[in-house]
Formats: C-alpha cells, sequence, structure tokens
C-alpha cells in the first residue's frame, strides 16, 4: 500500500513539473512570436495592407511554391519520359533530361554530336 502511495505522488509531482514546462514552453512561444507580429504590422503599415486584405488572402488558394512542395511530398502519376537518344551498341538509352550520362559525354568528346544518337 505504501508503494501505492508513494507511485500517485511521484506520478502527481512528475504531471506537476510537466504542466510547469508546458506553461514555459507557452511562454516562450508567445515571446518568440511578439517579433514576428511586430514585423507584419509594419510590412502592413509600409505597404498599406489592410487586415481585410489579410482575411482575403487566407481565402485564395495556396501559393504555387507550397503547391510544389506538396507535390513532391506525394508520389505523382506521371508518364514516363520517352527516350530521345540510344546508344548503337550498349542500347543505353537517355531521355536528353538532367546531366547527359558518361557515354554522352564521352562521345561529344571524341567529336560526335548529339544528334548521332537521336532514336
Amino acid at each position: 500500500m505504501a508503494r501505492q502511495q508513494n507511485y500517485a505522488a511521484l506520478q502527481a509531482k512528475i504531471q506537476k513539473e510537466i504542466e510547469k514546462l508546458r506553461k514555459q514552453a507557452d511562454a516562450l512561444q508567445l515571446k518568440k512570436r511578439k517579433p514576428v507580429i511586430m514585423s507584419i504590422v509594419r510590412s502592413m503599415k509600409e505597404f498599406d495592407i489592410t487586415p481585410d486584405e489579410i482575411v482575403a488572402a487566407f481565402g485564395k488558394p495556396v501559393a504555387r511554391s507550397a503547391t510544389r512542395a506538396l507535390k513532391k511530398a506525394t508520389p505523382s502519376k506521371r508518364a514516363p519520359v520517352p527516350v530521345k537518344y540510344k546508344h548503337p551498341q550498349t542500347g543505353a538509352t537517355w531521355t536528353g533530361r538532367g546531366k547527359p550520362p558518361r557515354w554522352v559525354v564521352d562521345a561529344e568528346t571524341s567529336g560526335k554530336s548529339r544528334n548521332d544518337f537521336l532514336v
């Protein structure tokens, strides 16, 4: 029975400490937010932006850059890019996008043109 009381007391002490730390974290968050809010208010004054314009902006679709970030996070279902170049001896292929493969670079340094490998 004494163990249960010790356990209950210890648990109450821990919960009290958790609540204290939670309050400290909230105070720190508030302290960090104030300069950000002041910066936003300064910018609003500088560019004559009204709170109504901000509210209206919240109703608009997400900005393109944020949309791109969301698309990167979710797998897309794009069709594969068709092959544009093919090595005649090895059969190695390249779409023409991104960094050229070594066989294209080697061929170009030896004087050949990329057009020689067009499919």
